[in-house]
Parts: C-alpha cells; sequence; structure tokens
C-alpha cells in the first residue's frame, strides 16, 4: 500500500513537471517574457522538448529502480516511506535545476537576437475585465471554519471522555503513531491548527481577488479568458481543499472522542480519498487553465510587445515590484499564484498563520 501511494503521487508530480513549459502563458518562457512572433522560436522549442524529456527520462529510471528495491527487497514501511519521500524531493530539485538553465538560456537568447528592439512596448487595461471575474466571496471560506469551531465546541463539551494519550500523528494504516499527554490544549490542538490555515486561505482568496488583473497586448482576448480562468478556478480549488481538509481533520478529531465511532478500514481510506481528489483536481486545475490561452489567439500586431517586466522577477520565480499593489501574481513557472515579495501584506498572509501552525505544533 505504501508503494502505491508514493508511485501514484510521483507519477503525478511527474506529469505537472513535464507538462509545465506547456501550461504557462503563452509569452513566457522558462520565466522569460518573449515577444508573442518569437514565441515559436526553433531554439526555444527545442528547449521545452529537451526540459520535458530529461525530467521524463530521470523520473522514469529513479521510480522504476525504486519499485524494484521495494519489490525485491521488502524494507519496512519507514525505510519505503523515507525513499519515496527522497525521491519526490529529488525530482523536483532535478526540474527546478533544469528549469534554471534553460532559463538563463532563454535569456540569453533573448538579448542575443534583440528580440524587443525596435518593439514598442505596451501596457493594456481593460476596466470591464472585473464584472466578468467569478472568484468566490470571501465569506464562502467562512464555511469551514464555522464547522471547525463547532468540532472545537465539541471536543471542550466531551473532554471526560478523551483518553489520556491524544493522537498527534496517523500513519499510512489509519492507524494513529504519535501521542501527547491529555491537556485542554493538546484536546483541541488539531482543530486548532486547521483552524490557523482556513483563515491562511481565506487571506489568500482575499488577496488574490485584491490583485490586478494583468492582460496582455498582443493577446488581449486570449489573456483576458486566462487571467478569468486561473482566478475562477484557484479559488474553487482552494475553497475545495479547504472544505475537505476540514472533512478529514474533523474525521479524526471524532475519532479521537469516540474511537468505536469507525472501522479501522475506514480510517486507512480516508486520507487516500482526500490524496486522490486533491491531486485530480489540481491536474485539472493545471490543464483547464493552463490550455486557457492557447485557444482565442489574437492578430499579433509587428511593432509591439507586453511590456518587459523580467527585471523584477528574480530567476523567473519570485517577483519583487514595489510599484505594483498587487499582493499575489500568476506564476511565471507553474500554474498558480506567487507572492508579490515586495509587498509586506503577503508575509502577512502566509507566514503568520503558518508561524501559528508551527508554534501549534510544539505544544
Amino acid at each position: 500500500m505504501t508503494l502505491a501511494i508514493f508511485l501514484f503521487i510521483s507519477i503525478i508530480l511527474v506529469c505537472i513537471q513535464t507538462a509545465t513549459p506547456y501550461l504557462v502563458k503563452r509569452t513566457i518562457i522558462f520565466g522569460v517574457t518573449v515577444p508573442e512572433k518569437h514565441i515559436k522560436n526553433e531554439q526555444l522549442l527545442s528547449y521545452k522538448k529537451r526540459y520535458t524529456f530529461m525530467v521524463a527520462l530521470l523520473s522514469f529510471i529513479v521510480l522504476a529502480s525504486y519499485m524494484l528495491w521495494v519489490l525485491m527487497s521488502t524494507p519496512g514501511e519507514e525505510k519505503t516511506v523515507l525513499a519515496g519521500t527522497f525521491i519526490q524531493f529529488g525530482i523536483i530539485l532535478f526540474s527546478l535545476s533544469l528549469y534554471f538553465f534553460y532559463h538563463g538560456k532563454t535569456l540569453q537568447l533573448k538579448k542575443k537576437n534583440n528580440w524587443t528592439e525596435n518593439l514598442k512596448q505596451v501596457k493594456v487595461a481593460d476596466l470591464s475585465v472585473r464584472s466578468h471575474d467569478e472568484m468566490l466571496p470571501w465569506y464562502v471560506f467562512l464555511l469551514p471554519m464555522i464547522i471547525t469551531i463547532g468540532v472545537i465546541g465539541y471536543t471542550i463539551f466531551q473532554y471526560d471522555l478523551l483518553p489520556e494519550q491524544i493522537p498527534t500523528h496517523w500513519g499510512i494504516n489509519g492507524e494513529a503513531d504519535a501521542f501527547t499527554d491529555k491537556t485542554p490544549i493538546s484536546a483541541i490542538l488539531m482543530p486548532l491548527t486547521l483552524l490557523a490555515m482556513q483563515v491562511m486561505f481565506l487571506g489568500i482568496n482575499l488577496g488574490k481577488n485584491k490583485s490586478g488583473i494583468k492582460l496582455s497586448a498582443t493577446g488581449l482576448n486570449a489573456s483576458r479568458t486566462r487571467q478569468l480562468t486561473l482566478r475562477k478556478n484557484s479559488s474553487w480549488l482552494m475553497f475545495g481543499i479547504s472544505l475537505l481538509l476540514t472533512v478529514m481533520f474533523s474525521f479524526f478529531q471524532l475519532t479521537t472522542i469516540h474511537p468505536d465511532l469507525f472501522a479501522g478500514t475506514v480510517m486507512m481510506v480516508t486520507p487516500i480519498i482526500f490524496l486522490v481528489i486533491v491531486l485530480a483536481g489540481t491536474i485539472v486545475f493545471a490543464v483547464k487553465v493552463g490550455r486557457s490561452d492557447k485557444q482565442s489567439i489574437d492578430e499579433v500586431k509587428e511593432e509591439i510587445t507586453d511590456y518587459d517586466d523580467d527585471t523584477h522577477w528574480k530567476g523567473g520565480i519570485f517577483y519583487f515590484n514595489r510599484n505594483d499593489p498587487s499582493i499575489f501574481v500568476e506564476k511565471r513557472f507553474g500554474v498558480g499564484w506567487t507572492l508579490n515579495f515586495a509587498n509586506p501584506i503577503g508575509y502577512i498572509i502566509v507566514f503568520v498563520p503558518l508561524v501559528v501552525v508551527i508554534f501549534l505544533s510544539t505544544l
């Protein structure tokens, strides 16, 4: 079971990593702004193909070796988990290293050929696009928080029923494998941690909603479609994850209060179902957003290009722009959002709840 779970997660991870160059914005290649008329440059296309091939090949070799090692040597669950985790991080680091390599190559190619020379850089604003924004409203994210507060209240009410040893971690088999002494804090520690995460989800959704909708001068319709698709689907994905986490954490909290409430099989299957749904939702989200600006392509005007803000992107991944009030912006490599690291509000939204979660985990 452990092998199957790690192989499943790793295969999904590899699929996303290999497809990433084809899911990002059309005019962004390895984190570099490329004028519309050069995005089909043969050299750039070869960079994408090489990246995809190398990530896929290495991942296949490593995962096949991992599977054979587990099947032939039958290591314990702890070693299998440790090796599987190491492999997943290794795949991410390898793909990230390749990204930086081709990021540098793309920058060199752009400078060598002077692609932006004699092109007028243009910024576009469309005041009507907000009226088509279908992001979930902030108050929808209060629903999981209300459920969690209810679970906290129920736990306090049923405090005497709790065991003297409170579970703090569950293994892949669904059985608790780490415990702490029963105290008023430890009894509600898990739902408190969940509540801190839910506050972060709410803050991120608010931050994304307030962030600017960046459109392309050379692909107005395509960029509008992509931005609206990204905003709508990312809010739904985040709400879905928040709701699923609420269900799973509440499930484990209730089984702590009432140990005989669910059978062992249900305890084992619940996290797996959560994992499958989240990964499937992530894939659907990535593909839907990635394809959204590849279908409605505008006629390109030869004399203009999008405003080149490469200087604000460090390595094409970290965005620093004090003049941009946006808290979150669309990623340049990957599908989703990243912080505007020059906006302190983003640090408050993301890192304060994380510090709270880490602090609670030490209690």
